[in-house]
C-alpha cells in the first residue's frame, strides 16, 4: 500500500523556509536555488491539498495550517536525522545509548571513563548532551539522563525510576596562596576571604557556614559562574574559594593546583543518579550500561 508522505526533499525545504520564513535564505541553507524551493513548497501544497504559505510584500509569510504542519513535520526530520547518524556511528551494530547529564560531572567524572567502557563492549555508544533540570522524555531522545539533586526532588520527577550511583561530599578549595602556609584555615576565616559563587547553588555558601556555625554577612556575595567546571578553574587562578563537589576536582587536588581551604564538607543529602523512564522494558544495551556505571561509582565510593 502506497504511504501518503511527500518526498523528503520537500519537507527539508518546507521546514527550512518555515524557519526562515524565507524561500531565499532556505535555500542558501539547503544549497538549493530559490527556484527550486519555490517548486518544492508548490508540489507539496499540491500534494496536501492546503496552502501553507502566502505571498507577503517582504516574502512569504507561514499559514495557520503551514505553521501547524511545519511544527510537526521539524521533530520528525530530526529523528530522521539521528537516527540516520546513529546506525552511520556505529557501521550498523547498533548499541547507541542517548544520555543526557549535568555537564561538570560528564567532564570530569564520566568521559575519563568511557575508555574502559569501549574496551569491554565497542558495540556501544554513549552519545551526551547536557540537562541540568528535569525533562519529560517522552518529549527528548533521551534513553537516560546522569543527574544530580536530592531524593526527594527526584520523587517529584514522574515517570521515571533512579538508580544512586554516588552521595556529594561538597568542600571549600583554593589557590594555595590563600593558605599562605598553613595547613587549612577555619570556617572563620574563609568568611573573610574572596567567595566564588556558584549559580545554580545561590545559598550554598550560606549553608556551609551554617552548618559550621559560623556567621557570614558576604556568604553571598562574590562572581558567580554556571558551571563547577567554571568555578572550579577561577578558583585554581586564584580568583576566590570555591565551594565544589570533592569528586569534580580530585584532578586539580591531586596535582596541587588546589588545596583543600578547610576541612569542614557538607553533604546536603544531594547525590548523583543515573535517571531512566519507567518502561516495561529495558534494552539490553541499557542493562550493560547500567551494570557498568553502577560499577565505576561503587569503586569511586
Amino acid at each position: 500500500m502506497r504511504r501518503k508522505i511527500p518526498s523528503l526533499q520537500a519537507l527539508a525545504c518546507l521546514e527550512a523556509a518555515a524557519r526562515h520564513e524565507s524561500y531565499t535564505r532556505a535555500a542558501q541553507e539547503l544549497a538549493l536555488t530559490q527556484g527550486a524551493v519555490s517548486r518544492q513548497i508548490n508540489a507539496l501544497e499540491a500534494f496536501v491539498g492546503v496552502a501553507l504559505f502566502r505571498r507577503t510584500r517582504h516574502g512569504v509569510a507561514l499559514t495557520e495550517r503551514g505553521r501547524e504542519y511545519a511544527a510537526h513535520v521539524a521533530p520528525r526530520l530530526q529523528a530522521l536525522e539521528q537516527d540516520t547518524l546513529d546506525v552511520m556511528s556505529t557501521q550498523g551494530s547498533g548499541g547507541n545509548i542517548h544520555l543526557a547529564a549535568v555537564p561538570t560531572f560528564a567532564t570530569r567524572w564520566l568521559i575519563p571513563r568511557l575508555s574502559g567502557l569501549r574496551a569491554l563492549y565497542p558495540e556501544i555508544t554513549v552519545h551526551i548532551e547536557t540537562r541540568t533540570r528535569a525533562f519529560m522524555f517522552a518529549e527528548t531522545p533521551f534513553d537516560a539522563a546522569l543527574y544530580a539533586g536530592s531524593a526527594e526532588q527526584l520523587n517529584n520527577w514522574a515517570g521515571t525510576r533512579a538508580v544512586w550511583l554516588l552521595a556529594e561530599d561538597v568542600v571549600p578549595v583554593c589557590h594555595p596562596k590563600f593558605l599562605a602556609g598553613r595547613a587549612t584555615l577555619t570556617p572563620g576565616q574563609l568568611a573573610d576571604l574572596p567567595l566564588l559563587q556558584q549559580s545554580t547553588r545561590p545559598a550554598a555558601w550560606r549553608q556551609w557556614f551554617e552548618a559550621s556555625g559560623v556567621s557570614a554577612p558576604l556568604a553571598m556575595s562574590g562572581p558567580r559562574y554556571e558551571l563547577f567546571s567554571m568555578t572550579a578553574a577561577a578558583a585554581a587562578h586564584g580568583l576566590g574559594l570555591a565551594l565544589v563537589p570533592r569528586l569534580l576536582v580530585q584532578a586539580e587536588l591531586a596535582c596541587g593546583e588546589l588545596v583543600l581551604a578547610c576541612e569542614q564538607s557538607v553533604g546536603g543529602g544531594r547525590a548523583y543518579y543515573l535517571v531512566t523512564p519507567e518502561r516495561a522494558e529495558e534494552r539490553p544495551v541499557m542493562k550493560t550500561f547500567v551494570q557498568w556505571l553502577v560499577k565505576m561509582a561503587a569503586e569511586s565510593s
